[in-house]
Order: C-alpha cells, then structure tokens, then sequence
C-alpha cells in the first residue's frame, strides 16, 4: 500500500509583535481605538515632534509638528487586519498623517503573553507568510544623542538619503558600569532621533550619523537599528495588500 505523501504546514504557536505608530497628537486616541477594534494591544504612549520637510511629507507623513508615538504590543495573528484598519480608518494614505510599523520581538514577559494571545488562541497562522529578512524593506534607526544636536542629526541623515525622522525627548539613567566599558560619559540630557529609513539606504545613514553625531563626537549619540517588518502609511507600492479571505481575522 502506497503512503500519501502530506505536504508540510507552515504554521507556528501564536506570539507577540511591536507596532510603532507616528500620529498627530490630536489622532492619538482614535488610533487606539481602532487597535481595540479589532485586537487587544497593550499601549505606552510618548510626545514626541516631527523633523520632515514638506519636500518628503508624502514619504513619511511627518512634518514639523507635535506628534504622538505609540508602542503597541497585540497578538501576532492580528497583524494584517490591524494594518489594513489603521490605513483606512486613520486615513495615513493622506499626506501628513502619519506612519504605523511592526517590529519583531526576541522576547515577552510570560504574563503579558499570555494575556494578550488569550483572545488569539483560537486564529490559526496557517499559510500565513512570515516576513524573512531577505523580504524586509524597511529599518529604524535609533539615535541617541545629546540635546541640541537633532538639527546636525538631521542634516547629516538626509544627505545621506533620510528622508525624515521624529524626535523624543529623554534622558540618560544611571549607566556608570557602562560608560566605564565604552570609555566615554554621556550627558543625562537625551533625545531620541527616530528614522525610519529604506533598507539600502540604512548603512550610509547610520554612518553618516555615526561621523557626525557619534560617541567620538560632542553630541555623545548611541546609535542602532531595529528590522521592521510591514508598514502603513508610506509608499503603496512598498506595502503589502492584506489576505481577504478572513482566515486571520
């Protein structure tokens, strides 16, 4: 008797993602409610301010005002639909409006795992398509730099292909052990550069930053970068059409 050949079933136990969303400050709270419409997110919130052109706004959708940033943790199975509503319902296909971004985790604690992934339990990933690294198009650059250095920040990142980015302010903690390590002391006044930049644009900016705004520099800046996965509100052509047959709604 012949044994049917069964075809691997890509599929893995649901998990936890990051959304970053860039709103004006005014649509703060009705993002939130479109992330509670249709999935269960636990929200930070941050004030932060817009450093793009007008030149670029139809690329980022941030300009020179106050903005909101909020840190969104929701059930991976969520994802496509959370996307697909905050571009419709938050309009971020209008200029000016705003930017939403998922990033990967490494990590969560147990208890807010499994909180957060109760009402996803039952959402199956299977056929889904998971972002490998080789498809991402996208990173943000973080800059951590001394206060009074955004503006060189920005210029050096837009030479070097940056279109914008958001600033917020910070300070430094208690990294004593730390800089004794690196060998430099920072200034506890902090502003976080956020960009969100094109992959192949990424190495050439974060030099650029590191040259100017670096640790060797007075700016004092720590530089990184996180891979992003899907996006709304950028370039249509660079983000995916969502699955319509409802299977991860």
């Amino acid at each position: 008797m012949e044994k049917k050949e069964v075809s691997a079933v890509k599929t893995r136990p649901p998990r936890c993602k990051l959304l970053f969303s860039i709103v004006n400050r005014e649509d703060a709270g009705r993002l939130k409610e479109v992330l509670d419409e249709c999935s269960i997110s636990l929200t930070f919130a941050f004030a932060g301010t817009g450093t793009a052109h007008s030149a670029v706004l139809d690329y980022l959708g941030i300009g020179q005002t106050e903005k909101s940033i909020l840190v969104s943790l929701f059930p991976e199975t969520d994802e496509e639909r959370i996307l697909r509503e905050i571009r419709v319902k938050m309009s971020l296909y209008r200029v000016g409006r705003g930017i939403s971004f998922t990033v990967p985790l490494s990590g969560i604690s147990e208890i807010t795992a499994k909180g957060l992934l109760r009402a996803a339990s039952e959402k199956t990933q299977s056929g889904r398509k998971f972002m490998k690294d080789e498809d991402r198009k996208y990173d943000l650059i973080v800059a951590a730099i001394a206060v009074n250095h955004v503006d060189l920040a920005m210029e050096a990142a837009r030479a070097a292909g940056a279109a914008g980015g958001t600033v917020i302010r910070a300070r430094s903690a208690e990294n004593a052990k730390a800089e004794q390590f690196i060998g430099i002391t920072l200034m506890e006044e902090r502003e976080l550069l956020l960009i969100l930049a094109k992959r192949e644009n990424k190495p050439t900016i974060m030099q650029a930053l590191s040259d100017t705004v670096g640790l060797k520099t007075e700016a004092g800046g720590v530089i990184f970068s996180l891979p992003v996965d899907r996006t709304a509100g950028i370039a249509a052509a660079d983000e995916e059409e969502p699955q319509k047959d409802g299977k991860n709604e």
